[in-house]
């Protein structure tokens, strides 16, 4: 029974850490050995994962995303296993091993380091990225942090983790070589600009916390034919037509793969070290700006007169306005002692807050449908608007954190770098791994926009100018600095050391292999 993946740390406490691995098969006598002298066996609790799968679209086996293996869903029988290694001493570093049995036959992973959750005051570097979505640089992107700044201690990883999160070969085993945990485990085989990339090993040494970006997100089954149109389907009205409460999750959408993978709540704060963090559910699906689609501003004409095929538009999975839940949560976090008393306050989510990306538009709003009829009661145009004044997250979020004294906000969805500042809080988005949709300084603008104040064509749709970066920006054909990294070449990913409550941004150029790394941009977070 082979493992699909080596050993990840996840949810560290003040004395254990959770290891967490994957197997073909359900197996038995699933442990970890633990200790100097890996003298300790440690048993874990084994559950399946019943809604990963592959289809016509993915590249496993044999199959080369064209359906040669699988012409419908085919669910793996993929099991995830557990063990909490307690009784750890803060600071200090243990190896282990994980163990899985079938049969007689035995499958182990190489020795690795575990260790609890860092007490504050220890100098840690932390990996900020996000939107790997198993895109072409992502191998090459891994690779080279570790060979820049070592080991790191932690990943805080802004969504967008995979493309459909209930295709299993995404996750583990994808055969172009750059699936999910192997990438973040030094166990890619990717080829780009003349060299095969491993990625980094990371996850075996290092707890990643991630949060749910619009990937993380299912939509309603459609059969068993592709994994992908469900994803493509998300149903914000499942209520209205008429599903009982107990139904409306799978009749809408889910997170259920996210969950059953890394068992995190859909928001929620931790303590590592300095840093306080805080992981929002904040994002809302992908329609497309094209007239004549399932889109953002409007719907498919030939799906008029059937209201359960609408897309409602981009539409918010999970509330963030004042009076939700969410945001209740997140007014007590902000105001609690441990986030307070944190010498590094991090906000981090999916949906960016500014940026010079397409994906910002239209504003963070739940659309407001306009339903047109002819004169026999005919619906003849579905169309959404976005009121900018509404903007959950220029509106109520950020005021909220500024006035709590955050000096980090990191998020991804727009597949570039850049940052901004407020006041003493820096918004940062580092997520160029590839398939960028480019950035829209003044001169160059995003389309196609309804017509209106509230589409801004170009620039940050929120106001605040881009920080042109500080150590080595890339010259445009001009001659001008770019306050932005938007590539399909170039590589970008951030460290922040809390030693010195430091972020410093590097980029590298995939054509040319043996080039070096380039430290571009460094800001330290301010004490409020």
């Amino acid at each position: 029974m082979p493992l699909l993946s080596d050993p990840l740390l996840l949810w560290p406490a003040a004395d254990s850490v959770r290891v967490v691995w994957f197997s073909e098969g359900q197996g038995n006598h699933h442990h970890v050995r633990a200790g100097q002298n890996l003298e300790r066996h440690i048993p874990a609790v084994s559950r399946p994962l019943p809604y990963l799968g592959e289809d016509a679209r993915s590249y496993v086996g044999a199959q080369r995303g064209q359906g040669e293996l699988y012409k419908q869903i085919h669910r793996r029988n993929i099991h995830r296993h557990e063990a909490v290694v307690d009784g750890l001493v803060a600071g200090e570093r243990l190896p282990y091993q994980v163990i899985s049995e079938v049969e007689g036959q035995h499958s182990s992973s190489d020795i690795y380091e575990l260790a609890s959750a860092p007490a504050p005051g220890t100098p840690l570097k932390i990996l900020l990225t996000s939107d790997h979505q198993i895109l072409p640089m992502v191998a090459a992107n891994l690779q080279k942090v570790t060979e820049t700044v070592g080991r790191v201690d932690a990943v805080f990883f802004a969504g967008d983790l995979v493309n459909v999160p209930d295709r299993a070969s995404e996750w583990f085993d994808d055969n172009r070589g750059n699936a999910f945990f192997a990438c973040l485990q030094g166990r890619a085989h990717y080829p780009l600009g003349g060299r095969i990339w491993h990625g980094g090993e990371i996850l075996q040494h290092a707890p990643i916390f991630p949060c749910i970006g619009n990937h993380e997100v299912m939509g309603i089954a459609t059969g068993t034919e592709a994994l992908n149109l469900s994803f493509a389907r998300p149903v914000q009205a499942a209520r209205d037509l008429g599903y009982p409460e107990t139904h409306l999750e799978a009749e809408s959408f889910n997170t259920w793969s996210y969950r059953a993978i890394f068992d995190a709540p859909p928001y929620y704060a931790v303590s590592f070290g300095d840093v306080r963090l805080i992981s929002l559910y904040a994002t809302r699906i992908w329609r497309s700006p094209e007239p004549g689609t399932r889109g953002k501003y409007s719907e498919h004409p030939e799906d008029l007169a059937y209201p359960q095929r609408w897309g409602y538009g981009e539409f918010i999975f999970e509330p963030l306005h004042a009076g939700s839940a969410q945001y209740a949560w997140l007014e007590r976090e902000l105001a609690s002692a441990a986030f307070g008393n944190a010498r590094l306050r991090v906000v981090m989510l999916h949906h960016p807050v500014h940026g010079l990306g397409g994906n910002i538009v239209p504003p963070y709003t739940d659309p407001h449908p306009y339903i047109e009829r002819d004169a026999t009661g005919r619906v003849t145009a579905v169309r959404y608007r976005y009121p900018k004044a509404q903007d959950v997250l220029i509106r109520e979020l950020q005021p909220l954190l500024e006035a709590y004294g955050v000096q980090l906000v990191l998020f991804g969805h727009c597949h570039l770098w850049n940052r901004f500042t407020s006041g003493a809080t820096h918004y940062l988005e580092t997520s160029n791994v590839g398939n960028t949709f480019g950035a829209y300084p003044p001169g160059r603008a995003r389309s196609p926009l309804p017509a209106g104040d509230d589409y801004q064509p170009t620039g940050d749709p929120n106001g605040l100018e881009p920080v042109i970066p500080n150590l080595a920006p890339l010259i445009d054909p001009d001659g001008k600095p770019q306050p932005y990294l938007a590539s399909n070449e170039i590589t970008a990913f951030s460290i922040l050391e809390t030693a010195t409550g430091t972020v410093t941004s590097y980029r590298f150029d995939t054509r040319r292999p043996d080039s070096p790394v380039i430290a571009f941009d460094a800001f330290g977070l301010a004490a409020f």
